[in-house]
């Protein structure tokens, strides 16, 4: 291969380091006013009344309410609960209630603060324990939002083996996306009852398909343009679709250009987060390790509506075993309603929160058996052709090879050996540790999800003699606009410069499914190249008929075709006559599943992905037990990720996300007391900066994948999984402290250190 492997600038690297790219707040529409919105100072209530004080001209300003709405009250996700503004009742603070737009923010300012909203305060449900207590009914009759069980084996027989009978509690909490560029959306009336919006979003047909059924317009009155985007990690997956209904519903009323861009405070309390986790482990082990029976129970907290809770509660199910063999397996697995502020996706979509549990449980009991983490590890891990608790069977397992691999590459053994001496002789305060973990995670929707969606890709000859890729994934900083350009230059053998990938517009881009779920390199990749081999049939076909000889005998090699009397045609001159005659040269093409691998919606059972990649980490880390602080020295990833198209932008891909995930795991402490989260600044909500970061040793282990183009698998979500538990348990390596629940804050460590002491344990002991 002369592109896929190789190493290219990204296609909008330039734009961006110039300047040059316009992100949604550089844009600028002639007589365009700024729209707000107004959210609620309570966490449950009923309103009684809207007061919009006489002081203020309300001719300056449009106002809508939820009775304005020419549509159904709801935002268009997986279940339509969510309204587009409160009518009724509040179900968490910060929701909205009212829109307001002015000619500018001053205005804008003082009309917010002219309108006062009495509210009766409810008693909230505000955990997920309380949420299962039923106490306070909140969502249907259980509180449930939606539940799940996995099944296999007989698990009482399998507890009847054991030796020991190890169990665990494991919590994980918020996490906010921390996106550079915030949330922002651009509305603008196009004509009749027609809408465009341009903004910063990861799915273009979610948001056109919100937008049609709450502003109830025909989809062809609906347009969604995709501006340059800062970042997404998920959070611009649903929460987009609630800021274009908002900013179109003002551009509609006001019959102008609506801007609404959230500055960070507004950011953090008012959009989606994380889902917290609630995680218990009950499992029967044999003296060697051997895992003879396994009870989950899952917990997360979808908060006060449905958004995407189920789809990331189905994913945080299908991992919940870890990449180890469960033979007698049972999980019930449940997303619960609360008076918090929504949940939604996040990179990894529920697999952070599962695969921090089992790894920790892995760790505990090693502990409880007194053996390695190692060991216990290699005795359950995974193998070619071993089953799945749902019932897939898989071929082609490298948890093996991941895990191998990052212990040779960290000289974990040896570093073992050498941060246990340390901590012996040294008394400055600082204890070293190693942690291990691994993970995997499912490429694609989950079960028949991508049949459902039937990915579409458009591939059209341009007049600049460009090859134009037409899809609706979008460039978030992930690398789409490069990789994508890179399968479609391969397949076609043009050099890389001649294919664009334009960035999405509902007006003439296909769907071909959303940006999310590692599945833009492995399924829209795989609709490219089978599109881009339609077009050189096409004119394969085009040729053998104007030559009058059969399309077998015509040959295409490095952008040429070769017919059998020696004529050669370079693939721009063809294309050119192509398109004299017929008036344009694009093929669309549709993604085609591969056989054989059926799902049961029903039962739940089957082959819930195409293909896993896998991933090991190594952590090493300084504790300071003065001051309780964690640094991270050192991490070694060793991801499977199948054919890397671009080995720098898979490495960047794996960095960033692994540093995302130590962040995760001990520094990003989003606190909600009362309903209501405590940080609207990053002052308060700490993320990882350069001063944190610890080296990277990473590795791209290559294993072609049947199912990508070119060998490729999903990579984007697979770095976010195993961090957490490998800090943890390179913390519980240096000071012996065993952590459950993350993030592992400097007062975890201090209650825990002291609980130790108070059980007789002396400090200089551990």
């Amino acid at each position: 291969m002369t592109i896929v492997g190789k190493t290219f600038s990204r296609k909008d690297g330039v734009d961006k380091v110039t300047g040059k790219a316009l992100y949604v707040n550089d844009i600028s529409i002639p007589g365009m006013w700024v729209g707000g919105t107004l959210r609620s100072s309570e966490v449950r209530g009923v309103i009684n009344k809207i007061t919009f004080s006489s002081s203020f001209d309300w001719t300056q300003v449009v106002v809508v309410q939820a009775t304005d709405l020419p549509g159904p009250n709801f935002v268009a996700m997986v279940r339509n609960d969510f309204p587009i503004l409160a009518e009724k009742e509040i179900s968490y603070w910060k929701q909205p209630i009212l829109l307001i737009a002015a000619p500018d923010n001053n205005i804008l300012q003082q009309a917010l603060t002219s309108v006062v909203v009495d509210i009766t305060p409810l008693h909230p449900v505000l955990t997920i324990e309380e949420a299962l207590q039923k106490d306070t009914i909140i969502h249907g009759d259980t509180n449930i939002i939606e539940k799940y069980r996995i099944q296999t084996g007989d698990t009482k027989k399998g507890f009847e083996k054991a030796d020991f009978i190890v169990e665990g509690c494991y919590r994980t909490g918020y996490q906010e996306h921390v996106y550079l560029e915030p949330q922002g959306m651009i509305a603008r009336p196009c004509g009749e009852n027609c809408v465009e919006v341009i903004g910063s979003l990861q799915c273009p047909y979610y948001v056109h398909n919100a937008l049609c059924k709450g502003l109830n317009l025909t989809h062809e009155k609906v347009i969604v343009k995709q501006a340059v985007t800062g970042g997404a990690f998920g959070g611009k997956e649903d929460y987009p679709s609630v800021l274009a209904l908002h900013a179109s519903l003002l551009a509609l009323k006001a019959q102008r250009p609506i801007k609404i861009i959230y500055d960070r405070e507004e950011d953090i309390l008012g959009t989606t987060k994380r889902h917290p986790s609630l995680i218990y482990h009950r499992t029967g082990v044999k003296k060697d390790g051997t895992i003879v029976a396994s009870e989950v129970d899952l917990s997360l907290d979808g908060g006060a509506f449905t958004t995407l809770s189920i789809v990331v509660l189905q994913r945080s199910i299908l991992h919940a075993m870890g990449p180890y063999r469960m033979d007698n397996f049972a999980l019930e697995g449940r997303v619960v309603a609360t008076n918090t502020p929504p949940n939604g996706a996040f990179r990894g979509f529920g697999v952070p929160q599962s695969a921090f549990a089992i790894e920790r449980h892995m760790d505990r009991i090693a502990k409880t058996l007194q053996l390695s983490p190692v060991e216990i590890r290699r005795k359950n891990i995974m193998k070619d052709g071993d089953t799945f608790p749902f019932g897939q069977k898989v071929d082609s397992i490298h948890a093996s090879l991941v895990l191998e691999e990052a212990l040779k590459q960290s000289h974990f053994f040896k570093k073992e050996k050498e941060y246990a001496y340390y901590n012996k002789i040294n008394d400055n305060g600082i204890k070293k540790g190693i942690g291990v973990a691994l993970a995997f995670h499912g490429g694609g929707f989950t079960g028949s999800g991508e049949e459902k969606i039937a990915g579409k890709v458009k591939i059209s000859y341009e007049p600049n003699e460009k090859i134009g890729i037409y899809v609706s994934s979008v460039e978030m900083g992930q690398g789409a606009a490069t990789v994508l350009p890179m399968i479609a230059a391969e397949t076609l053998e043009l050099p890389f410069e001649k294919v664009i990938h334009h960035q999405p517009n509902t007006a003439y881009t296909p769907d071909s499914g959303p940006t999310v779920a590692s599945r833009t390199t492995m399924f829209v990749g795989s609709v490219v190249k089978k599109t881009c081999q339609m077009l050189l049939r096409k004119l394969e076909e085009y040729l053998a008929l104007w030559h009058n000889t059969s399309t077998s005998s015509i040959h295409y090699n490095n952008g040429v075709f070769s017919l059998p009397d020696n004529h050669k045609f370079y693939f721009d001159e063809i294309a050119h006559r192509y398109v004299q005659e017929h008036g344009k040269l694009e093929i669309q093409g549709e993604y085609t599943p591969p056989p054989n691998l059926l799902w049961d919606e029903e039962t739940y059972r089957g082959a819930a992905y195409k293909d896993y990649s896998w991933i090991a980490y190594v952590v090493e880390t300084n504790v300071n037990m003065d001051t309780y602080e964690i640094q991270p020295t050192l991490c070694t990833v060793v991801a499977e990720v199948g054919k890397a198209i671009h080995p720098v932008l898979a490495r960047g891909q794996i960095e960033g996300g692994a540093l995302q995930a130590l962040g995760y795991s001990y520094l990003e402490n989003l606190q909600i007391e009362d309903g209501r989260y405590v940080s609207g600044h990053l002052n308060a909500y700490l993320i990882p900066t350069s001063m944190d970061t610890p080296a990277f040793n990473t590795h791209i282990a290559e294993v072609e994948s049947p199912t990508g183009p070119y060998g490729a698998k999903g990579l984007g979500e697979l770095p976010m999984d195993g961090g957490a538990p490998a800090l943890a348990s390179a913390v519980w390596n240096a000071t012996s402290l065993f952590t459950s629940q993350i993030p592992i804050t400097g007062e975890m460590l201090f209650e825990l250190e002291n609980n130790l002491i108070q059980k007789g344990v002396e400090k200089n002991d551990y």
